[in-house]
């Protein structure tokens, strides 16, 4: 059975800092319904009402135009080990770019990562948990480097121009891009 509650507990930041992989769901007025899976040591719990998480470039930045024009989110985190349980936190977000003021304060709380795109901020709504019993039982062999690698690897002015370039979603929603390339430690 569902259980809401308003913020997150202690037993729900317990099993967030647990799970290697989450989902962010996001969407506009119109357009596409964006679902992306998340991995990485980059998700924060800054109270029990504000998590964030770190940003690397990809394919697309559907989540930040998202974000910009309805600020509507949804996360959801699934333990796939013995105990079964979904976790959903729902909410308003924002980006924060490293030309933002609030960037420093909040970069503070992760190891930057190549390829660092933003941060996204998310204040919580609601908390929803749920059985979780459909899930399937899955245990992680290791991280996907391909990303941090392609980072790795990219010319800093090339990475630059190439985000300034997109100042779109897939449905012509406006976002900003990042001004600068960021190495990161890992």
């Amino acid at each position: 059975m569902a259980e809401f509650t308003d913020t997150l507990t202690d037993r729900h930041i317990a099993f967030i800092e647990r799970q290697p992989l989450f989902f962010t769901a996001t969407a506009a007025a119109e357009g596409r319904i964006n679902l992306s899976p998340k991995g990485y040591d980059c998700f924060r719990i800054l109270s029990e009402s504000r998590v964030a998480w770190l940003d690397l470039g990809g394919s697309g930045n559907e989540t930040h135009a998202h974000l910009a024009a309805d600020g509507r989110i949804t996360l959801m985190f699934c333990a796939f080990d013995r105990t079964a349980w979904i976790l959903r936190i729902y909410g308003r977000g924002r980006a924060v770019l490293p030309q933002d003021a609030d960037w420093d304060a909040l970069a503070a709380h992760f190891t930057l990562l190549p390829g660092t795109r933003q941060i996204f901020v998310i204040d919580i709504e609601s908390v929803q948990t749920s059985c979780g019993w459909g899930v399937p039982m899955m245990e992680l062999s290791q991280e996907r480097e391909t990303l941090r690698k392609y980072h790795r690897q990219a010319d800093p002015v090339a990475w630059v121009e190439k985000v300034q370039g997109r100042t779109q979603s897939i449905d012509g929603l406006p976002t900003r891009p990042t001004d600068r390339y960021i190495a990161g430690d890992a």
